[in-house]
């Protein structure tokens, strides 16, 4: 009469573990190097996705703070072809649409800008002039940076504020240098700070209108106006307002949201963040080949000690999981110093940048995720490879 059939032992997840990570314990220069590959892909995927994220959060919270209900309404040509001029009373016209809580404008004046009369006139200095309203800044949500703005007083003498990049090019660092407008010299009584949703105002000089009429020869004629309205009415204003600053020739006016401009660079960035995920990936890629190849030289190397737990009773399973479980190990090694570094770096580069530190928790999980099912994949193939070596041929192996 015969006993009951031998059954092999079934080894517990912490001996599963101590035995998988035998091989990397003895190989660490290889283990070193196959981790980095992963690490490498993942860092970069957790960094971009970091880094893209902390920028647009950055992006949201300038249009919040700037408002996205600014639109504009440039004069633009005919069908002939021929400058349009919009009507001196286009603001007040616009201030007469039901929803616009604020309206400003200015207007393009023709003069030359130079920082002294020994400056040659044929020599540009960059800076072009502009005429504007007392009440442009509160529309625009804008500020100055040093110096005062143009007020009912000031408006009607030869006084300039200054955009910040028009300064810098003039060498205007504070309020009361001098600049020449043709062949006058006018006192500058404020530098602005960038205004971000209309960047074309920090490269100009501007003038109150009165000023400008009487001193440059400016004709009084707006050529871009600006409003604000409840962000719940702004498309019924963009519908209206070509034909309220110039009616019968809405036409020739074009009318602009400032802040699709900023829009479209967050869509333009999520592009970019998809090419460096593909990027990312390669690499991720090439570092599973990696891992791939230090498991098959590991097999090799080791059939000697896989035909002695043969031998002794391991099953072809316990050899199969041994393997896969050093594969994963490996793999989550790469991939759990990728994620350290991968925030690391967006934290460095965020913090460096002034942005909010954004990392979304899914790509922490994602790329871990990911190194496991490389880990899984590069695993697979030695580790069945090594269950099927023979006891008796892997004791023999040189």
């Amino acid at each position: 009469m015969t006993g009951p059939a031998l059954q092999p032992a079934r080894l517990a997840a912490a001996d599963v573990l101590r035995v998988g990570a035998v091989g990397l314990r003895a190989r660490h220069a290889r283990v070193l190097l196959s981790a980095l590959g992963i690490a490498i892909g993942i860092a970069t995927m957790v960094a971009v996705v970091g880094l893209s994220t902390s920028s647009r959060a950055d992006l949201m919270a300038r249009l919040d703070r700037l408002g996205t209900n600014l639109l504009t309404a440039e004069a633009g040509k005919d069908a002939l072809g021929r400058e349009v001029k919009l009507p001196k009373s286009a603001v007040a016209m616009v201030e007469r649409i039901g929803p616009v809580q604020r309206a400003s404008a200015t207007g393009q004046v023709d003069a030359r800008i130079r920082r002294s009369d020994v400056v040659p006139e044929e020599q540009p200095a960059g800076v072009t002039a502009q005429a504007a309203r007392t009440d442009l800044l509160s529309a625009l949500n804008a500020s100055v940076a040093r110096g005062r703005w143009l007020d009912s007083a000031s408006e009607r003498l030869p006084v300039t504020v200054l955009g910040s990049v028009a300064a810098a090019r003039m060498g205007i660092t504070e309020p009361g240098g001098k600049i020449m407008m043709n062949d006058r010299y006018v006192v500058v009584v404020g530098i602005l700070k960038p205004v971000e949703l209309v960047p074309n105002l920090d490269r100009v000089a501007l003038v109150g209108f009165p000023a400008a009429e009487r001193y440059l020869g400016f004709d009084g004629h707006p050529t871009t106006v600006f409003e604000r309205s409840p962000d719940t009415s702004v498309e019924d204003v963009r519908a209206v307002l070509a034909r309220s600053v110039s009616p019968g020739n809405e036409g020739s006016v074009k009318v602009s949201r400032p802040s699709d401009a900023l829009a479209a660079k967050a869509a333009a960035d999520e592009g970019l963040t998809g090419l460096m995920l593909g990027l990312g990936a390669v690499a991720l890629l090439v570092g599973g080949v990696g891992v791939a190849n230090t498991m098959v030289i590991s097999v090799l190397e080791r059939r000697q000690e896989i035909g002695l737990r043969r031998a002794i009773g391991a099953t072809k399973g316990a050899i199969r999981l041994q393997f896969l479980t050093e594969s994963l190990l490996l793999s989550a090694l790469g991939g759990t110093a990728g994620a350290v570094l991968g925030a690391a770096a967006t934290f460095a580069f965020a913090t460096a940048q002034g942005w909010a530190v954004v990392v979304p928790p899914w790509s922490l999980g994602g790329g871990l995720g990911a190194t496991l099912v490389i880990g899984v994949l590069a695993g697979l193939y030695p580790a069945i490879r090594a269950s099927r070596l023979h006891p008796t041929v892997a004791l023999h192996a040189t």
